[in-house]
């Protein structure tokens, strides 16, 4: 049994995947507010993405330093870079709808009309997901047990 006391790897994945959810609720029911044209299957992806987006940020709370490099790695500057790069593939893969949507919501040549923003947004999401699983279920080795 895992308590707020002691760091825990499971709790990290858990309050990550619990603030990923909660995002992905807002963005579940949000969506076809301000963009009619989305289906079930597109709000639906939204909803798993960024609960699997909080997982993966709460696993890379074990993580603390780059052995490359050789240099420490702060919970912010993980959970930006994984919340960065989850969106930026998702952009990818997706680029065609997130730029009507982008352009539906903002209008045509608006400088928030790129779909690239949703990396930016990714990097908020991921900060928030590592910002409160780190405060819940702490970080580093200590997390993984022995």
């Amino acid at each position: 049994m895992f308590t707020l006391e002691k760091p825990s790897l499971m709790l990290r994945v858990g309050t990550g995947k619990l603030v990923g959810l909660l995002v992905g609720l807002i963005g579940f029911f949000a969506l076809p507010s301000f963009y009619p044209d989305t289906g079930l299957m597109f709000r639906l992806g939204v909803l798993c993405w960024y609960t699997t987006m909080g997982a993966v940020v709460g696993m890379f709370g074990v993580v603390t330093y780059h052995p490359v490099l050789k240099l420490p790695m702060p919970w912010w500057f993980r959970s930006l870079t994984v919340g960065a790069w989850m969106n930026f593939v998702l952009t990818l893969f997706l680029h065609d709808r997130f730029s009507a949507m982008m352009v539906a919501v903002y209008g045509e040549g608006s400088l928030l009309s790129s779909p690239w923003w949703m990396v930016a947004e990714g990097a908020v999401v991921g900060l928030i997901c590592g910002f409160v699983a780190t405060r819940v279920g702490g970080e580093g080795k200590e997390t993984v047990g022995r």
